[in-house]
């Protein structure tokens, strides 16, 4: 890889897209209106398809509620109880597990939602893998909008914005993989380690990528990929990922380190 200056980037400006969205008609949206065609989206997905989906008329504020708790829960592996005692922590509304669970497939038949999903096929590892899903909306713009996020506040709370930053770069990480055919993960194992994403290519070939917004926390996420990329390969018969990548919001640089690790900006994945 070549190493390349690939330009200053604001933080402002990742937010305005994480806000934005990918959505065609959004494109041009000044930052003051960006939350109006996704807060649309999701009125309509509750007041109407999902009425007529099953020809049943569920809940719609408890559906809200609902979604509000993924949208704080957004790039996590939060558990359906999570979910349930988020919304009792923070909206003080109560909802039963079956109903629960029959919201959530609603959503997820809809097309609202687009969760990551648990890799290990090609590891071949001793260490036990986590199979809980990591959870996304199809697009972060939806995760914004129900939490009110706009610019200003999301520049305030850099805590959330990360979640969001991360969600919107495996929103892309997806799209790119299709692409070439190949499928996005997660990994997440019984030792606390974690891997963002993992892109499998077809012929079973893996590539682990972490998600930073700072340029600062890059250092720290190459030894974390290093490290779990030597404790597979040292597994008798275990599959190391082919490649090692951070993906970093405010960096201004594409380039190797010495110890093999790529660093791509977030706005130069697209080359």
């Amino acid at each position: 890889m070549t190493p390349a200056l690939t330009g200053e980037v604001d933080l402002r400006d990742l937010i305005y897209y994480t806000v934005r969205g990918g959505w065609p008609g959004n494109l041009d949206a000044p930052v003051e209106d960006a939350q109006i065609l996704p807060e649309s989206y999701i009125n309509a997905i509750i007041d109407d398809d999902a009425q007529r989906i099953d020809n049943i008329q569920y809940d719609k504020h408890k559906m809200q509620l609902l979604l509000r708790s993924l949208a704080r829960n957004e790039s996590t592996t939060a558990s359906q109880s999570k979910l349930i005692g988020d919304m009792q922590e923070f909206d003080d509304e109560s909802i039963d597990r079956n109903t629960a669970a029959q919201y959530l497939d609603v959503f997820s038949r809809l097309f609202l939602l687009d969760n990551q999903p648990p890799f290990a096929s090609n590891i071949r590892s001793s260490v036990r893998v986590k199979q809980a899903e990591k959870r996304h909306f199809c697009d972060p713009a939806l995760a914004c909008a129900l939490l009110k996020a706009m610019p200003e506040r999301l520049l305030n709370d850099l805590n959330t914005f990360g979640f969001l930053f991360e969600a919107m770069c495996e929103r892309d990480l997806k799209i790119y993989a299709e692409s070439f055919d190949a499928k996005v993960f997660h990994y997440q194992d019984y030792q606390n380690r974690e891997i963002d994403a993992v892109i499998e290519l077809a012929d079973g070939r893996w590539c682990a990528f972490e998600i930073k917004l700072g340029a600062n926390q890059i250092d720290a996420a190459a030894e974390e990929l290093l490290a779990i990329r030597n404790d597979i390969a040292s597994e008798k018969n275990g599959v190391p990922p082919s490649v090692l990548c951070v993906i970093c919001g405010l960096s201004n640089a594409a380039y190797q380190r010495p110890d093999g690790v790529f660093v791509v900006p977030i706005t130069a994945l697209k080359d």
